[in-house]
């Protein structure tokens, strides 16, 4: 019976320590998106400033000189 209990009370810990990490990686997933979006916008509002500014090709869309 004591390695019976010693199982349940390892297997209590795993499925605890495995709800902790489901909930991390869910908290992590909302704030990629997040902050995805909030560099996307970001890219757009770039280049629309390039545009207006009189550029022609959006400096994120040129190539490097040293290709």
């Amino acid at each position: 019976m004591a390695r019976d209990t010693g199982l349940e009370e390892r297997i209590a810990h795993l499925e605890r320590t495995v709800d902790d990490l489901s909930e991390v990686v869910a908290r992590q997933d909302a704030e990629i998106a997040r902050l995805t979006r909030r560099v996307e916008m970001l890219m757009m509002r770039e280049a629309e400033r390039e545009v207006d500014a009189g550029g022609t090709i959006p400096l994120a869309d040129q190539k490097p000189p040293h290709w």
